[in-house]
Order: C-alpha cells, then structure tokens, then sequence
C-alpha cells in the first residue's frame, strides 16, 4: 500500500520530467502500479484509514509523483451533482477542451506540495479525455467543473507542469476573464 513516504515532493526532477507512454498491453507490474494509485486516492478520502496511515487526502495521483515515470494517472472525485467519478487511466489524453476557462476558487493543491500555494489556477471549463483502464479498454471521458480540473492537474504531472506553473506570479488573484468559479465542497 502506497503511503506518503511515496510520494516524492516538489523539486524532486522526476516531477519536472515528460513521462514515458505505457506500452499496452499493460505489464502485470504497471497494472498494479495503476491500482495502487486508486488506492491511495480511495484510502487517502477515508477518514479511518487516512488516520491509521498518515495519508494526506487526495483526489488524484499521476505515477511521477511516486517517482515512476510512466503515463498513468489515478481520479476520484466528486461532480456538482454529487457523482463519483472515478478513473484509473493509461496514456490519458486531452483530446478536446472548452474555450471557457474554469478555475476552483480555494487555489489547488498536491500531494508533492507540502506549502500551501496561494492563486488562481487557469484550467479549461470542459474537457474530453482518452485512456485506457487498467484492462486495456480505451476509455473516452466528458467531464466538467471538479473532475475536469483534477483531470488537468493530473495530466500536467505527466507533462512536468506544476499546478503553480499556471498561477499569475505578478497577481495571483488577479480574475480570470470569462471563467467558472468553482467552490469546492
């Protein structure tokens, strides 16, 4: 079971590395990587065994962030209207995206970032993802709002761009013209 200690904080270089695709079929070792993710995201969200394990909660994981970098991300989260979404993926891809700007009104964060980042994080209102699960299905999401957002962090850690990488440095609150403001539950 992954715990904190597997995660590798900000200013590790695998974080600002482009992860390696993963070649699919899957290995039984990268299937069980990806299911480790979920895991920890799932456990990461129970108040019990957060506790028992020392786990920050979360509500995604990309592998680089435990020091392996190969494109696989893990999501679970909720939408406004309280469904569970919730993906393991391979080789996740944006494939389409809104105009319309979208942005969580409480800043994001991370589970490699121990110091609370204060800013506005830009991202699209609406994105289409490609992936394949963990039983090599190819998988084509629609997601908006919570879910989009997470998505896009997440793919970013594949791509070695930090959630603070999009904040304004000169004006991090500065408003985002014709964005959704998110208030995250």
């Amino acid at each position: 079971m992954l715990t904190m200690n597997d995660i590798v904080r900000d200013g590790h270089p695998v974080l600002r590395k482009v992860a390696e695709d993963v070649i699919l079929p899957a290995s039984l070792e990268d299937k069980k990587l990806l299911n480790d993710l979920m895991m920890y995201v799932q456990n990461s969200q129970n108040p019990v065994i957060a506790e028992q394990y020392g786990l920050r909660p979360g509500i995604g994981l990309a592998a680089p962030q435990i020091n392996v970098s190969k494109r696989m991300i893990a999501v679970h989260c909720s939408d406004e209207k309280n469904n569970l979404i919730s993906y393991a993926l391979f080789n996740p891809k944006i494939i389409s995206h809104s105009v319309e700007k979208a942005y969580l009104t409480a800043g994001e964060g991370c589970l490699s970032v121990d110091e609370a980042i204060e800013g506005f994080v830009p991202r699209y209102a609406r994105v289409t993802v490609k992936g394949y699960n963990i039983d090599n299905e190819e998988v084509k999401i629609r997601l908006k709002g919570l879910p989009a957002i997470c998505f896009q962090h997440e793919i970013d850690h594949l791509n070695g761009v930090m959630f603070y990488d999009h904040i304004n440095q000169e004006d991090p609150f500065k408003p985002i013209e014709n964005a959704i403001a998110i208030e995250r539950m």
